[in-house]
């Protein structure tokens, strides 16, 4: 039974990592300007993402140890500085773009401006992370988290044409803004392989306490809960492009996002969307905070774990709650959280090589992993990650000027 619960450790990481603020703008942004052309990009980084999640699963199953701790330990600390610097630049820039997603979806149900909502929203998360114990976070966000499926239903609503759409999943050229596009498809890849995701999966499969009896309750779980997100993501761009293309709407602010549902559902589409920007936006702020403190832990060999008391992980506890005190003061600036989200995907996409390589390496490591290292497929699914996170980072900021 514990292992078929295991499930929501996938959900609530596809919930929280896979389908947030990130990928939700930049799926609606991709069927708005490129109806389903864009789909490719969405199935590519959710094949990559399902093969990365299921080797950080498998490695804290056989070996005991979250990745940032084994990294460490393995390829020592000054190898692991430059990665650990970057990642906690990425990590507080999410928490706000996160928090400000939150506070947004809030500002559309109320009308109250979403910069009165920073602090207490500020507040509220720390208090669930001080308070709760890692498993009712996991189920907690895994049952809310289905709400996000509305955009499942309201894409099938509006019966898009099967033809394009299965076409939409192979690469084509855009018949215009050339630059933009591409740097859609990056952002899409930025925000689907956020470091941050098989980070949190690992060290969340310790605090469950996963053996190697749990290799293949782990393959599922990394299936099955990547392809949760994926369907969602996929569901608001068919929506998207279904709904906002015909009239040349390009969705260049939350506003014009938030009108993605009110065709399929006339009388509640609007506050079913902000609910759903909001839970989404939760769990990748519960998930990217603790993300933070496993990772910042792991690296200086502290105690960590969020199911005890934070008086027996004081220096833990201290890192959430600096992490959600910076994401607060970034978004008090007044910083409009749809560009600061497109920076920051951008910003993800170009640093992967340096968080991600050392991961891969470990991954081939036969003293640690036996007869779980990688195989062949594993193997070639690493190298296209490397060469593709190679790329990315050197496309990602010029396409962030030129066609953001």
């Amino acid at each position: 039974m514990k292992k078929a619960l295991q499930l929501a450790l996938g959900i609530v990481t596809s919930v929280g990592g896979f389908f947030d603020i990130g990928n939700l703008v930049t799926a609606a942004q991709a069927g708005a300007r490129f109806r389903f052309q864009l789909l490719w990009a969405l199935l590519l980084g959710t094949f990559l993402v399902i093969f990365l999640v299921e080797m950080a699963g498998r490695f804290a199953a056989v070996t005991g140890k979250a990745i940032p701790e084994a990294v460490r330990e393995h390829l020592g600390f000054r190898v692991w500085l430059g990665p650990f610097v970057v990642l906690v630049l990425l990590h507080v820039l999410t928490i706000a773009v996160e928090l400000g997603g939150i506070c947004f979806a809030l500002q559309l149900l109320s009308g109250v401006h979403f910069a009165l909502w920073v602090v207490p929203v500020g507040v509220l998360v720390w208090l669930m992370i001080w308070r709760t114990t890692f498993d009712a976070v996991e189920y907690s966000v895994a049952i809310i988290g289905m709400i996000t499926l509305a955009f499942v239903v309201g894409a099938m609503r509006h019966h898009p044409p099967a033809g394009e759409v299965m076409a939409g999943l192979l690469p084509s050229r855009p018949d215009h803004d050339t630059a933009n596009y591409w740097f859609l498809a990056v952002s899409i890849v930025g925000a689907l392989i956020a470091p941050y995701l098989f980070y949190f999966y690992s060290s969340g499969a310790i605090e469950d306490e996963w053996d190697r009896t749990y290799v293949w309750v782990n393959r599922g779980v990394a299936v099955i809960g990547m392809g949760f997100g994926a369907a969602i993501s996929a569901g608001l761009l068919v929506a998207a492009a279904m709904v906002f293309a015909p009239l040349g709407i390009r969705v260049e602010s939350l506003n014009e996002a938030a009108l993605v549902l009110t065709n399929a559902f006339p009388f509640w589409g609007f506050a079913l969307f902000a609910v759903s920007l909001g839970v989404a936006c939760l769990g990748a702020m519960l998930e990217v905070t603790l993300s933070l403190a496993y990772t910042t832990a792991q690296t200086f060999g502290w105690r960590w774990g969020e199911s005890e008391a934070p008086h027996r992980n004081a220096r833990f506890a201290t890192v959430y709650t600096l992490a959600i005190v910076a994401g607060c003061a970034i978004m008090l600036t007044g910083l409009d959280p749809m560009k600061l989200t497109m920076v920051t995907m951008a910003l993800n996409a170009a640093m992967l090589p340096v968080v991600a390589i050392p991961f891969l390496l470990l991954m081939n490591n036969g003293h640690l992993l036996r007869e779980h290292a990688n195989g062949v497929l594993s193997n070639v699914v690493v190298g296209i990650t490397v060469l593709l996170s190679i790329v990315l980072s050197v496309v990602s900021i010029p396409l962030l000027v030129v066609g953001s």
